[in-house]
């Protein structure tokens, strides 16, 4: 059995020199095996979650979306940061679905936990299988800002695994998400996937 396994370092000082909307700058002093102290430096995060949403073909959803930081329009799932600290990951995967795509599901599992960059960041993200997609009735979820200028269609599993393995795809809960989906398929099957209320010690919440 391979697993990650919780630990802590001790840390003798920290200090917060930047604070956003959402995410921050931390600094943490912390002691070495020899007893020695480093600085380490890192983006604190609510954390987030994402969907592998799966229509009746067995397609799943993408997003095109202008990502500032890496200048490019990335092709992505739906995805976001859990609101309040505590919050029910599905409930917020529910949430985004319906907001990015005007969808609900009726099956929901969990397909992956991950940490985006563990050196640099305490982003933890859920990512969900999401099955028996439906239109949400009513009117569209009224989006701004990058999301504003989307443009959303449905492409094979298959197709985006190849696309990922030849560098075509970037980003990180899409790869992820994809390439579980596509293991899933070939191992135990989708229904063998955890329910979606699982444990998640990276961000516990209340079922």
């Amino acid at each position: 059995m391979i697993e990650d396994t919780p630990e802590e370092w001790r840390v003798t000082a920290s200090e917060t020199p930047f604070t956003g909307k959402k995410t921050g700058i931390r600094t943490d002093q912390v002691v070495m095996p020899d007893g020695s102290t480093a600085a380490r430096d890192y983006q604190t995060h609510p954390g987030s979650v994402a969907v592998v949403a799966l229509d009746d073909e067995g397609r799943v959803l993408v997003l095109k979306q202008y990502r500032h930081p890496v200048r490019q329009r990335l092709w992505e799932i739906p995805a976001g940061l859990l609101d309040v600290p505590g919050e029910n990951p599905l409930s917020a995967a529910q949430r985004e679905l319906y907001e990015e795509a005007h969808l609900k599901a009726e099956d929901w599992r969990v397909l992956a936990d991950v940490y985006t960059t563990p050196g640099g960041s305490d982003e933890a993200v859920r990512i969900f299988l999401a099955r028996g997609v439906s239109a949400v009735e009513g009117e569209r979820f009224e989006v701004s800002d990058e999301e504003a200028d989307m443009e959303i269609t449905r492409v094979a599993p298959a197709d985006l695994v190849r696309a990922v393995l030849a560098g075509d795809l970037h980003n990180n809960c899409l790869v992820v998400g994809v390439l579980a989906l596509q293991a899933a398929l070939a191992g135990d099957g989708l229904d063998a996937l955890r329910p979606a209320e699982a444990p998640w010690p990276a961000r516990p919440f209340t079922p």
